[in-house]
């Protein structure tokens, strides 16, 4: 029997609005629809009314699923010739679980199609008017493991900076337990991280951007030193966090207008320390 097609498609941010057409197109036609939704919070995301939109049931998988199990319930579909949707937030090869899956799929001769979607990581940039050209490696924040908080992120802000290039913080989720890190509760991390390492990276007035549910109809952009951040109401997760480099005077601007940047970081259009 001939396999079938595997077509991994992105939803965006938000809701089940953030699909493009050649997604919608993809999902109406597939035999079998499964979603994930553990990989990133889509908060306004609506399993009935996607359903609606697609015409048909869809399955709900969870990490089991797709990690322990290989995506094998998902594949075996595909397997015996038929037309398999993966329905993912974002954009679907942000997450190196569906790299994964997508993967297993070409071993196994399943052919694979990818339909992406908006992403955090473009967003981010939008959002903010920061260049695209001038990020560095981005990196995750995460929860203490046993006590034990992850250096990597400080490490690649610090380096980041060095290179003058801004860094991207995905906040960690962890849609099983109900835990979606917050700006703050980052922050904090960082602080603490600061307090251990050292390098004079963290400051009270250390210039850091959150952005509260991009890809909403409403989301909130803020700049400003971390010990004002602190103290910002973003509202709900899914939150994000930029720590800038120096600034081209553009960028000061963009923050300014776009982000509510105070007075002082469009003077000094660079770095993110002191008034």
């Amino acid at each position: 029997m001939a396999k079938g097609t595997l077509f991994i498609i992105g939803l965006g941010l938000h809701d089940e609005e953030g699909i493009t057409l050649r997604g919608l197109k993809a999902a109406r036609e597939a035999d079998k629809v499964f979603l994930e939704h553990y990989t990133s919070l889509m908060p306004a995301l609506s399993l009935n009314r996607l359903e609606e939109l697609l015409g048909k049931p869809i399955r709900t998988v969870d990490r089991t699923v797709l990690e322990d199990l290989d995506a094998e319930p998902i594949l075996s579909e595909a397997l015996k010739g038929k037309k398999v949707a993966l329905l993912v937030p974002g954009d679907p090869m942000i997450a190196t679980t569906h790299v994964a899956v997508r993967l297993r799929a070409e071993e196994l001769g399943i052919r694979t199609k990818v339909i992406h979607a908006p992403s955090i990581m473009t967003a981010v940039i939008g959002l903010t008017g920061l260049q695209s050209y001038r990020f560095g490696r981005s990196v995750t924040i995460t929860y203490p493991e046993h006590g034990l908080v992850s250096e990597a992120p400080y490490w690649t802000v610090l380096e980041n900076k060095v290179r003058d290039l801004h860094t991207l913080c995905l906040l960690d989720a962890r849609a099983d337990e109900g835990r979606y890190m917050t700006i703050k509760e980052a922050l904090k991390i960082m602080i603490e991280l600061e307090e251990r390492l050292g390098k004079g990276l963290i400051e009270p007035n250390t210039l850091a951007i959150g952005i509260a549910r991009a890809g909403s109809p409403e989301p909130i952009v803020k700049a400003d030193g971390i010990e004002a951040l602190l103290n910002y109401d973003f509202g709900p997760p899914p939150h994000t966090l930029v720590f800038p480099a120096q600034l081209h005077f553009l960028e000061a601007k963009a923050l300014k207008l776009l982000a509510d940047a105070p007075d002082w970081v469009f003077r000094r259009g660079a770095g993110g320390r002191g008034r």
